[in-house]
């Protein structure tokens, strides 16, 4: 499948920003999932700086930008060839350990609420593959936390979720992580693009989901919110610890602290329908 993305980000100002830095990371790589067949990023009076690719093998630049600034915009386009691997991540470079991927965060820390979905959820599955296992917790987080939109916020913790049982893919991806290590599997945040509808209409959302480590197959990702594992509807961006930890865009405003309004949209078209 081929997909096309529209991703514009803007920040407002009540009054104008002397500066802003900005690491970014909006490059998706290539791997046996996904092929980029055209990207651009682009920011109005922005100077970047040198791309690196860092240790989970995301690309990442430095964008900065001399005020004074009342509004900054930032517009990513681009087409990615995808193809279904069942959520397995192959042929993608990086040089971090999977072990790396047990540290706790706040966001992903487990409490009572979080041991004992992840005890339950593995219950009598002694003998199961690892596999069979980590679709076992992603199954029992959604059940645990039903999709709802509105009902939790940017700095809710997976413990909070679940208290609450209502989230959103951030939500569900953070508990995921949280059960995960609870049963010792190395897991990671994941965040990307999803074409939803299968009627061929936009989807104007981003996404996240996780990645659970696998032995006998490396990193499969696993998508709570919409129950399933990532397919041809998906274009990984970038992965981390937790969602601030991954999140494409970060940076600071130079001077006094301006009250800034953002607004996003991600769009997300198939060009080209798979063959039936």
């Amino acid at each position: 499948m081929k997909l096309s993305v529209r991703h514009t980000t803007r920040y407002f100002f009540d009054a104008p920003a002397r500066g802003i830095v900005q690491s970014l990371r909006l490059w998706p790589a290539d791997c046996a999932s996904q092929k980029v067949l055209s990207w651009d990023v682009s920011a109005e009076g922005a100077l970047f700086g040198a791309h690196f690719t860092d240790g989970a093998g995301d690309r990442t630049a430095l964008a900065s930008w001399r005020g004074p600034l009342e509004s900054v915009t930032l517009e990513v386009t681009g087409e990615v060839e995808t193809v279904d691997l069942f959520g397995v991540l192959r042929d993608h470079r990086e040089k971090l350990p999977a072990s790396a991927y047990l540290r706790q965060t706040r966001p992903i820390a487990a409490d009572k609420g979080l041991r004992e979905l992840s005890a339950e959820a593995l219950r009598g599955m002694d003998g199961a593959s690892a596999l069979d296992r980590a679709h076992a917790l992603s199954r029992a987080v959604r059940g645990a936390i039903d999709y709802a939109p509105g009902e939790t916020r940017a700095h809710t913790t997976a413990a909070e979720a679940l208290d609450r049982g209502k989230g959103v893919c951030q939500d569900h991806t953070h508990a995921l992580i949280a059960v995960a290590h609870v049963a010792g599997i190395p897991a990671r945040y994941v965040v990307g693009y999803l074409h939803a509808d299968e009627e061929g209409a936009s989807h104007e959302a981003s996404h996240a989901w996780a990645e659970l480590h696998v032995p006998e197959l490396g990193w499969v990702g696993f998508d709570p919110s919409n129950a399933c594992c990532p397919d041809e509807r998906y274009i990984r961006l970038g992965s981390g610890f937790d969602a601030q930890d991954a999140s494409p865009i970060r940076g600071v405003v130079q001077g006094s602290q301006p009250t800034e309004r953002l607004e996003v949209e991600v769009v997300v078209t198939a060009s080209q329908q798979q063959q039936q």
